[in-house]
């Protein structure tokens, strides 16, 4: 009996650590250390990131701008990144501006500075 309960309680202390690759974002979080760093936030939303599981905003940084799109899976966030891809003018590198950090797609104005795409990944809770 002592084994069972043994076995159990090492299962639960596993299963509790979770697979850092599982990690996921969330919006809400993450805008909220953006704000605490001074970022302003807020602007109108493309269409990709209006139809967002896991939440979007947009946040600016001096001339630049990222548009934020979370998925509420890891599988959501490749089809935001897909649909971004699909959706994208003829005459934009996409791959220059687009990035994806497990369930957070980060759509770029422009190419981003190193501090700029530091401060953005620094926040994403």
């Amino acid at each position: 009996m002592k084994l069972v309960v043994l076995l159990c309680l090492v299962a639960v202390v596993a299963a509790s650590c979770g697979n850092p690759a599982d990690k996921r974002y969330s919006a809400p979080k993450t805008r909220a250390c953006l704000a605490s760093e001074g970022v302003k936030l807020g602007g109108s939303l493309d269409f990709v990131a209006t139809t967002s599981t896991g939440g979007a905003f947009k946040a600016h940084l001096g001339p630049n701008f990222v548009t934020l799109v979370f998925g509420q899976t890891l599988a959501d966030a490749g089809n935001i990144n897909e649909a971004y891809h699909r959706f994208r003018a003829k005459n934009v590198g996409i791959d220059d501006v687009l990035r994806q950090q497990q369930n957070a797609v980060m759509l770029w104005h422009e190419h981003p500075s190193g501090a700029d795409l530091s401060k953005i990944t620094g926040c994403l809770k």
